[in-house]
C-alpha cells in the first residue's frame, strides 16, 4: 500500500496577469508568491487490484487524474488499483486542492509502479495542473515559501525562481468566512477577462528585496507587512469583477480585524475565502482562534516541508 500525505497551499498573488489581445513576445505570465502548509492537507492511497476502484469524497476528480497519468505510461505498466482520497479539503476555497490531488494521485501510481523518483514538475505535466500558477507544483516536492518566474507560452509548468524555508516557529491560522460566491467556473473567468494588467515590477520586486530576505531572517513583522501588501496589489487587476481588492466584502473586514490584533502578515489566498495569518509562534496564533472562533471557522496549522510517502 502507498500512502501520499501532501500538503495545502496559500497563493498570495500572481505578479502578472496577462490582458486580453496582448502580444508581446518573451514575457512570463502569471507567477507569484505562495506557502505551503500541512493542514488540512489531502491523503491518497493505492493499493494493486484486480480492477480499479475508486473511494472518497473526490473519488471521481480522482479517477480522471488517475487514467491522464496511466496514459502517460507504456500499456506494459498500465495495471489496475485500488485508490482511497482519505482526506481533501472543499474545493474552491484558496487551498490548492485539484493540483495537490491530482499530483497525490499520480504520486501513488507513480511510486506503486517502481517510479517514485518522478519530480512534481513532470507529474504535474502528465496530469493537466499547472496551467495558471506553478506554486502548488513546485511545492509539493519542496514545502516552504515559493517565488514562481512565471510561465511563457509553450512551457507546461513555469520554473521556479526562489525557495525559502520559513523558521519553524511561525505559525499559519487559516479562517474560512461564509461568503455567497466562490470564484471558480464563469466568476473566475470573467475576472481574466475583465482583468487590468496591474503592477508587475512593483510585486516582483517586493518578492525579492522584502519576501525573501525577511524569510531567510526570520523577520516576522517585515515579511508580514511584505505578505499583505503583496496580497493588496495582486488584488488591484481583479477590482472590477470583485468590486474590490478582495473576493468579499466579508473577506476584507475579516483582513482588517485580524490586522488589527497586530499580525502583520494577513491575506486572501487565491481567490478566498480563505484568508490566512502568518504569526510568530503557537501562542500568537491560538490567541486569534480563540478570539475568532465564534465569528469564523479557523484553526492553527504549520508550514509544510512538502509531500510525504507512507509505504505499508
Amino acid at each position: 500500500m502507498i500512502r501520499i500525505v501532501a500538503p495545502s497551499r496559500l497563493h498570495f498573488g500572481l505578479f502578472r496577469v496577462p490582458v486580453a489581445g496582448e502580444t508581446e513576445i518573451g514575457t512570463r505570465a502569471f507567477g507569484g508568491v505562495g506557502l505551503m502548509v500541512e493542514h488540512p492537507g489531502v491523503v491518497v492511497t493505492a493499493r494493486p487490484a484486480d480492477l480499479w476502484h475508486f473511494e472518497g469524497a473526490f473519488a471521481s476528480r480522482a479517477q480522471v487524474f488517475a487514467a491522464r497519468f496511466m496514459l502517460s505510461l507504456p500499456e506494459e505498466r498500465r495495471r489496475p488499483y485500488q485508490v482511497l482520497v482519505e482526506r481533501c479539503p472543499a474545493e474552491h476555497t484558496g487551498l490548492g486542492v485539484g493540483t495537490q490531488l491530482g499530483l497525490a494521485v499520480a504520486k501513488a501510481l507513480a511510486t506503486a509502479g517502481g517510479a517514485r523518483e518522478l519530480p512534481s514538475a513532470e507529474l504535474a505535466s502528465h496530469v493537466g495542473r499547472g496551467e495558471r500558477s506553478a506554486i502548488g507544483v513546485h511545492g509539493f516536492d519542496r514545502g516552504g515559501l515559493l517565488v514562481d518566474a512565471g510561465k511563457l507560452p509553450g512551457e507546461a509548468v513555469s520554473p521556479l525562481l526562489a525557495h525559502v524555508a520559513i523558521p519553524d516557529a511561525w505559525r499559519v491560522v487559516l479562517f474560512t468566512p461564509q461568503v455567497a460566491v466562490h470564484w471558480h467556473g464563469h466568476h473566475e473567468r470573467r475576472a481574466f477577462a475583465t482583468a487590468s494588467g496591474g503592477d508587475p515590477d512593483s510585486l516582483r520586486r517586493l518578492a525579492e528585496s522584502a519576501f525573501i530576505p525577511a524569510a531567510r531572517n526570520g523577520d516576522i513583522d517585515a515579511f508580514g507587512d511584505a505578505v499583505y501588501e503583496f496580497n493588496r496589489k495582486a488584488g488591484e487587476p481583479f477590482r472590477p469583477a470583485q468590486c474590490g481588492v478582495y473576493a468579499s466584502l466579508e473577506i476584507a473586514e475579516l483582513i482588517e480585524d485580524v490586522r488589527a490584533c497586530g499580525v502583520r502578515g494577513v491575506g486572501q489566498s487565491s481567490w478566498g475565502p480563505t484568508v490566512f495569518a502568518v504569526a510568530p509562534d503557537s501562542d500568537t496564533a491560538l490567541s486569534l482562534v480563540l478570539r475568532f472562533r465564534s465569528r469564523v471557522p479557523c484553526f492553527v496549522t504549520r508550514v509544510s516541508a512538502g509531500h510525504r510517502v507512507e509505504l505499508g
